[in-house]
């Protein structure tokens, strides 16, 4: 049995392997048109080789989409990597680097020059590109985001915003790792779509309490909240205090962000659970 299961191992290390070759970039045009010129996105287009798959756009947090290296950071390749084993395609989505903007982090809250209606519009058109694809399954879409990332989820699936309740394309599904969650909640939530949200209870970046009274107030919502964890949980980075963010639970003390291993194991487990549910 154990040989067996090394050469299941093994076989999926393969048919991962061969996503990842299989990765290829894109582009396609925002719903976003200041001047009525679109901004044309950049994105990392990771198939399956099952037809009409369903598909999911990951949306990247205020770091960005790339690593030091200037490709896609660790963050989005193994979770890119790990949904296509989950049987999903994968977009990612750069708003940052089609804007002229490397980082949103540093830059305090009000005076950002990408704001979540940017976002939320280059989100919106990442879902039509998926639903024109003849390899997708239009009526298997999701939307998946980190921090500014799945701030845009929760802004992308709310439906008092006029755009997105008349949107021709609606996602099945929505997950929103450890989202600033007071922009949605002060305008009051209406999901479109089953959403997951997963928080760190100790985040002082952005905080879970808002984002538990956005749960308890709307129907469609899950929430799962990992005690003792920061910001970015979900990786191996170590704790760390980023004294240049000038956002946060107590501005101008900077945050905490880093990975933990149990919360990491878990929300993974939760939202395997999650897609395979919907």
């Amino acid at each position: 049995m154990s040989r067996l299961r090394r050469l299941g191992g093994f076989v999926a290390a393969l048919v991962c392997a061969a996503a990842a070759r299989a990765e290829s970039e894109v582009s396609f045009p925002s719903l976003d048109a200041p001047r009525g010129q679109a901004v044309v996105l950049k994105a990392y287009w990771h198939p399956v080789a099952a037809p009409k798959a369903p598909a999911i756009v990951l949306l990247h947090g205020c770091g960005g989409m790339h690593g030091r290296n200037g490709r896609p950071s660790e963050r989005m390749r193994d979770y890119a990597q790990w949904l296509n084993g989950e049987g999903w395609h994968v977009l990612v989505v750069d708003s940052l680097t089609p804007r002229g903007e490397r980082e949103l982090c540093t830059q305090r809250n009000g005076e950002r020059a990408i704001t979540q209606t940017n976002r939320r519009l280059d989100a919106q058109a990442a879902l039509q590109w998926l639903a024109s694809r003849p390899e997708v399954d239009a009526k298997r879409l999701g939307l998946l985001g980190w921090s500014n990332g799945g701030s845009t989820v929760l802004a992308a699936t709310n439906r008092k915003h006029r755009a997105v309740a008349a949107a021709a394309v609606q996602p099945s599904l929505a997950v929103a790792f450890y989202p600033g969650c007071e922009s949605e909640l002060r305008r009051g939530y209406e999901p479109v779509a089953p959403l997951l949200m997963l928080v760190g209870e100790a985040d002082d970046w952005t905080p879970a309490a808002p984002c538990h009274r956005l749960a308890a107030g709307a129907s469609q919502i899950e929430i799962e909240g990992y005690a003792g964890a920061y910001h970015g949980f979900d990786s191996g980075a170590p704790l760390r205090l980023r004294r240049e963010v000038p956002n946060g639970v107590n501005p101008g003390q900077g945050v905490h962000v880093g990975g933990d291993a149990q919360a990491w194991a878990a929300s993974r487990a939760r939202l395997q659970k999650f897609l395979k549910a919907h």
